[in-house]
């Protein structure tokens, strides 16, 4: 029988598919073609594109943050479908996702061709052996290149040495936002349904191993305010079932006795609950508070664990610190240690590729992860949970190799932009130790690949759209380790410190835009030490935002009016934390985004330049 286009049978037969690209190829549209072509949705059911991005942020970023999961009938086998970040930031959770399933569709860009998060989940695919199926997307964009781009696939598939069954993929091409996907280009179609025959001809139907000793293998993790931690994972054989005595192992020989109070599996966009679920299938855990990626569920006497399963070790840490600013409490419902211990500590039962350190200051706690991306979701998110927090500047992790060097994470960075800003982004690539490793001129664009440190790219993001007038593309990977490349210049240009406390001023601000570039404007609320714009110089400039013109019977406050400010340059998240500079911190409140010396005062900031030159010098002795 179908119920919500899902056919029901004792045991279905399975195959679990994931949808892997670089970021905007389309996955999350495809997705949707998926669930809307397989009755999944009712006739009069309103759906919103990218259904499964269901999170608050990723449907106002556009991307997908995390991996969900979903599942379709075709020809009464069980499709489940796992949409992954494209996003290198979140690359650790394809990782793991990958090994959960049966076989990949690659989806390409038809004209921008493969890039670096392409290749990066490509090479993962072909080292666990899977058999990708390639869609060439967007095939209706003016500067479609789809063939180029399949030799350019091929290219790739053979430096990440695939071998000859790899190498014999399927290609398909596609327009994934109108729910088309054709054999070839000459051959016009009005659904994905050659998607969906390509699937089941190109992957086998999972075996029924419901006999043998039962495996379970944890690769995602999950929250439920009610039923609590969640373990994500296949079910490699066997059967599980709720509420059973199982055992739980990880890969290093330990063991535990737990109890599976609940079981779920997925049926079109919902988790449903079952007695059982069978070899092949997905399957959501629940009652097992400590569960963790990599553990094996077992029953006894039968122990026997599935290989671990490697996390990405994080790239970048940044200091999460008690709000003490002036205005701090205004706003806000969460403000003290205890408060942000326990979000932090929350936060960990779900996100693997995060860690949070205590530091000498009960205040403060070191949080590390994948990159600015990945931390400042995480940011926003408790901003908007009524947190406030102040946040140091990024600092990429260095480590030390076999020989005691120190080393640093080494990014590619593919730049897409006109021609005439090609001569600036190469200075500015330069200036941050990157080394070139190709360029290309097509149509009046240039592709621009470097190779350069994470420690460089740090607030570059924010200086490319303003060098490219917001016509470029910014994409960068994470491409292993290299030894230290020395000092890079921090920003260059300094600060405008408020020196007074209270409201800004017209009159102030109109005289202070010819000194930089204000942030704030007329009737913000402002304290000492507080940063309201950026110098024009190299140097930061004590300013005073509160200053009013003097009254006069001739001069009066009405010819504010005549009075033009240059619009203020308001930050997002991201562009702020790419801002600031080591004696500076980000003061996140859910009503606002300030930035501000970490010592209000003169006094207090002349103490830390001279606690900062001394620690420079001990580290030299």
């Amino acid at each position: 029988m179908f119920k919500g286009g899902i056919y029901m049978s004792e045991k279905e037969k399975i195959i679990n598919i994931a949808v892997i690209a670089h970021v905007d190829a389309g996955k999350s549209t495809l997705v949707d073609a998926f669930l809307r072509q397989s009755d999944v949705f009712r006739d009069n059911e309103e759906v919103v594109d990218c259904v499964m991005d269901s999170n608050d942020l990723e449907r106002e970023r556009g991307i997908t943050i995390y991996s969900k999961n979903c599942s379709v009938i075709h020809d009464g086998v069980k499709i489940n479908i796992v949409d992954t970040p494209g996003h290198a930031d979140f690359s650790s959770e394809v990782e793991r996702i990958i090994k959960t399933v049966d076989t990949v569709i690659l989806l390409v860009d038809s004209s921008e061709g493969p890039m670096p998060q392409t290749r990066f989940v490509l090479s993962k695919s072909l080292e666990l052996g899977l058999r990708p199926i390639l869609l060439i997307n967007k095939i209706d964009k003016k500067d479609a290149r789809p063939q180029e781009v399949v030799d350019e696939v091929y290219e790739l598939f053979l430096d990440l040495d695939a071998n000859d069954e790899q190498l014999d993929f399927p290609i398909l091409y596609g327009i994934a936002k109108q729910g088309i996907v054709q054999y070839d280009l000459d051959t016009p179609s009005d659904s994905i349904e050659p998607l969906f025959k390509t699937i089941l001809k190109h992957c086998e139907a999972y075996p029924n191993k419901d006999e043998e000793p039962l495996q379970v293998q944890i690769s995602a993790l999950a929250y439920d305010e009610y039923i609590g931690r969640l373990g994500i994972g296949r079910v490699y054989q066997g059967v599980l079932h709720a509420q059973e005595n199982v055992v739980v192992c990880d890969s290093f020989g330990n063991s535990r006795n737990a109890n599976t109070s609940s079981i779920f599996v997925y049926r079109g966009l919902s988790r449903s609950s079952v007695k059982e679920a069978h070899s092949g299938d997905i399957v959501v855990v629940a009652g097992i508070s400590d569960i963790s990626i990599g553990e094996t569920l077992c029953l006894k006497d039968h122990e026997i664990p599935l290989p671990s399963i490697k996390i990405e070790e994080p790239t970048l840490s940044m200091n999460f610190i008690v709000n003490k600013s002036p205005f701090a409490g205004q706003s806000g419902k969460f403000v003290t240690s205890r408060n942000l211990k326990e979000r932090l500590e929350k936060e960990l039962e779900v996100n693997v590729g995060l860690r949070v350190e205590p530091t000498e200051s009960g205040d403060c706690f070191k949080v590390s992860g994948r990159g600015e991306l990945h931390i400042s979701v995480l940011l926003e998110t408790m901003r908007r949970e009524g947190y406030e927090v102040a946040v140091s500047k990024p600092e990429v992790i260095l480590h030390k190799d076999e020989n005691g060097k120190i080393v640093e994470p080494m990014e590619e960075v593919v730049a897409l932009a006109p021609e005439e800003y090609s001569g600036t982004i190469i200075n500015k690539l330069n200036l941050r130790k990157g080394t070139m490793i190709d360029m290309v001129e097509e149509n009046g664009y240039c592709r621009i690949t470097y190779e350069a440190p994470t420690r460089g790219l740090l607030g570059y993001r924010s200086e490319f759209i303003n060098d490219t007038r917001g016509e470029g593309t910014l994409v960068r990977r994470i491409n292993g380790y290299t030894p230290y490349k020395g000092d890079i210049q921090q920003r260059s240009n300094g600060a405008m410190i408020s020196t007074e406390t209270g409201s800004a001023m017209t009159y102030a601000l109109w005289n202070l835009q010819e000194r930089g570039t204000l942030f704030i404007s007329p009737q913000t609320e402002v304290y000492q030490g507080m940063i309201i714009g950026e110098s024009a110089r190299n140097i930061d400039l004590d300013v005073n935002p509160l200053k009013n013109k003097k009254l006069t019977a001739i001069r009066s406050s009405g010819n504010d009016e005549a009075m033009r400010l240059t619009p203020p340059r308001i930050m997002s998240l991201e562009e702020a934390l790419e801002w600031i500079n080591d004696d500076e911190l980000v003061e996140i409140t859910p009503d606002t985004i300030r930035l501000r010396k970490k010592g209000l005062t003169p006094q207090e900031r002349r103490q830390f330049y001279r606690d900062k030159m001394s620690a420079e010098e001990n580290e030299q002795m």
